[in-house]
């Protein structure tokens, strides 16, 4: 993906961040999904006094576009860090949001973890989860 989209998308990533509820944690998380027809979904965590209640962003921004029709992803971008500062380090997804990246995305599903529009990392849903569970799997 060129460069100038991967900057857009972090920066979608970083505006939904200014959205999360993490009043427990204090961690705001914000991630914006790119979807084959160039549609965009944003989503922050969203915290829970029963934390098992909580929602990860990237899952509210997959949960977002499937549930609006959407199925076929290109990238996600995330950004995470303690609230009411920049991030400082990297958010990377967690297993539970692989997962359901694994389910809906595929292998060569691209995310990207992001400290501002021009500095992050970039892998595939592969290099991430190298040995995923999915549909396949149960044939």
């Amino acid at each position: 993906m060129e460069d100038r989209k991967l900057s857009e998308l972090a920066a979608l990533a970083l505006h939904a961040r200014e959205n999360a509820y993490a009043p427990y944690s204090g961690y705001a998380v914000g991630a914006a999904i790119l979807c084959k027809d160039g549609t965009v979904f944003e989503g922050c965590n969203v915290e829970n006094a029963s934390y098992g209640a909580c929602n990860c962003a990237e899952r509210t921004a997959i949960f977002k576009a499937v549930s609006e029709g959407h199925r076929e992803f290109q990238a996600m971008a995330i950004a995470g860090g303690k609230l009411g500062i920049p991030p400082s380090t990297y958010a990377y997804p967690c297993g539970i949001c692989r997962q359901v990246m694994q389910e809906l995305c595929g292998p060569g599903f691209q995310i990207e973890v992001v400290l501002s529009e021009e500095e992050y990392e970039q892998f595939t849903l592969k290099e991430l989860l190298p040995y995923g569970f999915g549909g396949k799997s149960l044939l």
